[in-house]
């Protein structure tokens, strides 16, 4: 089945040169063609330009059924890469948000049980099955506003046998959900009650036995560690990290939510494909990312949800920095996948340019994922991910109307989705 979208307002991200991602001022740029028709053939981006170029001799080679959708007063976006997610989780924490109400912050609730360790309880005592189920109907949402790739954290197992469990369900979820989906094994996530006083000892059990036979099955595309106050040290980090690039795991952080911890710049050391929260950067952090390939991704939403500090997006633009944003969806400090959400946060609350936000959750945050060569943009060969909105007046409106859900139409890999 071939697709043909005729009449569109605007197509935005169009891309014919390729590029990593957009850093500093060259966030502000955001190729679109105005009155424009885009081709789709099998799962790729066959063919787009202006309307005034378009004739129907274009899909004589297409050789397949053709679907015509007119598009007038509708733009087409490419979809969302939401990079930071933990969507594999048993049962929601609604009583510890009554708790952050009440004034008690996120440190003392987890020195209470809460937190990462509550959903650590729950996940063990939940089969593959049941977190499957869950994990599927967060995407199925997802989808419906917008996001067509995702990646996914384990992290609420804190054992073997656990984090093992979380793993297989999102391989399962690769291959049952039409999105991209990229696992990260997250074992550092925080230290089990049981392994409270000594530590080091469970960095010494990720290291010795859960890489290994993570990557003996094959089971995680990275490997990441919360190196915060209160959770992994830099030297904990970096014996982690160590082993995961052992086994081929390219790194990524948790740095930086709840002080200035060391992490972005063991980030960078070890070259991570991303460093992500950084509510705590100052100009040494800055100086550290400035000329590598770690790309800082920013989750709004968890420092919404928390009461934080938020972390100085412009000044990171502006000193020249490239800026990635995800959702962080948990069930603990950020309970939603909505995308258009975090790109209205991106523009309140970091005062980003509407541009600069789009930027930042399709270009950036596809690098920011390692997909940035088959997701993030329009361009000829790329998958087919992409959404049509309503009709909208301008492109700011995306970003501005916050509480509704401006998409009328998604496609997955050229197919289009229930939503």
């Amino acid at each position: 089945m071939a697709i043909v979208v005729t009449n569109i307002k605007s197509l935005i991200q169009t891309e014919t040169k390729p590029v990593l991602f957009r850093a500093g001022q060259s966030m502000k740029n955001l190729p679109k063609i105005d009155n424009a028709y885009l081709i789709v053939k099998g799962n790729k981006i066959y063919d787009y330009g202006k309307m005034e170029n378009y004739s129907e001799q274009l899909l004589q080679s297409l050789d397949e059924q053709i679907e015509r959708i007119d598009a007038t007063g509708k733009m087409v976006i490419p979809s969302f890469c939401d990079s930071h997610t933990h969507i594999v989780y048993a049962g929601s924490r609604e009583i510890e948000y009554v708790d952050k109400i009440k004034g008690l912050s996120y440190e003392e609730i987890a020195r209470r049980g809460g937190g990462i360790l509550n959903s650590a309880k729950r996940l063990h005592d939940a089969s593959e099955e049941e977190l499957f189920e869950a994990a599927i109907e967060r995407l199925n949402e997802m989808i419906s506003f917008g996001t067509g790739a995702v990646e996914i954290k384990s992290g609420y197992g804190l054992n073997t046998e656990d984090e093992l469990k979380m793993l297989r369900v999102i391989r399962q979820l690769k291959q049952h959900s039409p999105l991209t989906i990229k696992a990260n094994f997250l074992g550092a996530h925080a230290v089990p009650s049981e392994y409270k006083e000594r530590p080091s000892e469970y960095v010494d059990l990720i290291i010795n036995e859960m890489i290994p036979v993570i990557a003996s099955e094959e089971l995680a595309d990275y490997i990441d560690v919360f190196c915060d106050k209160g959770f992994f040290t830099v030297e904990d980090t970096e014996r982690i990290l160590m082993q995961g690039m052992k086994y081929g795991l390219r790194p990524k952080i948790h740095a930086n939510e709840l002080d200035y911890s060391g992490g972005i710049q063991v980030g960078v050391k070890y070259n991570a494909l991303s460093v992500d929260h950084l509510e705590y950067t100052g100009d040494a952090e800055i100086e550290a990312l400035l000329g590598s390939e770690t790309m800082p991704t920013l989750l709004p939403g968890a420092a919404f949800f928390l009461g934080m500090v938020y972390a100085p997006a412009r000044k990171m633009i502006d000193a020249g920095l490239p800026v990635a944003m995800a959702s962080d969806y948990n069930p603990g400090s950020s309970p939603s996948g909505n995308m258009q959400l975090i790109l209205s946060m991106g523009c309140i609350k970091y005062k980003m340019l509407p541009e600069e936000a789009l930027n930042a959750v399709t270009l950036n945050s596809a690098y920011a994922m390692g997909i940035n060569d088959i997701l993030g943009t329009i361009t000829k060969g790329k998958l087919a991910n992409f959404y049509i909105t309503k009709p909208i007046p301008t492109l700011e409106f995306m970003p501005y109307a916050f509480g509704n859900n401006k998409i009328d139409q998604v496609f997955i890999q050229g197919k289009k989705m229930n939503i």
